[in-house]
């Protein structure tokens, strides 16, 4: 398998959110993957995401394979901070 290129044109599919009346996010066409892969992990809600796919070429990746994407070291572009736990959050995981 070659190398993943991040500069290659990719299509996201994402998942309908079936619990809205109106759609989810429709297909989307990029210039390169690394916008495709951004937008799907910054900017579609969780339950889009859930059941999304991304072509690039002949791949294809599911929600999993976009976030291994998104955190890869050689992932190109500038990510968006995390917001850091608030005291709450974390009284809440413990």
């Amino acid at each position: 398998m070659r190398p993943f290129s991040y500069n290659t044109a990719a299509e996201l599919f994402p998942a309908a959110i079936r619990k809205k009346k109106r759609a989810g996010f429709a297909y989307r066409r990029f210039g390169t993957a690394a916008e495709a892969v951004r937008f799907a992990i910054e900017e579609l809600p969780a339950d889009s995401l859930n059941g999304a796919y991304l072509q690039v070429e002949e791949a294809r990746f599911d929600q999993s394979g976009i976030r291994s994407l998104y955190e890869s070291e050689a992932f190109p572009l500038p990510r968006r901070p995390r917001p850091a736990a608030s005291t709450e959050d974390k009284a809440d995981a413990a």
